[in-house]
């Protein structure tokens, strides 16, 4: 992988994650994404525990989705 391409793929990171932190700051997370069903929570008096199993495969699925796409292209 030659420099220019390395280049290129840290500044398409570095944007992707802009977005995404002014996303999340303007609107104040995303309603729907650590409330899905299948998003373990146990809550007990003094004790939570919150593992977020929906969440974490959803997001899983679309990041393999989008860098399946990335890669065709090039």
């Amino acid at each position: 992988m030659a420099m220019q391409d390395l280049g290129k793929i840290l500044m398409l990171i570095g944007i992707v994650l802009l977005v995404a932190g002014a996303a999340l700051y303007f609107l104040k997370g995303i309603p729907f994404l650590g409330k899905l069903p299948g998003d373990i929570l146990i809550k007990k008096e003094s004790f939570t525990f919150y593992f977020p199993l929906a969440t974490s495969l959803l997001l899983s699925l679309l990041l393999t989705l989008l860098l399946y796409l990335f890669k065709k292209q090039s």
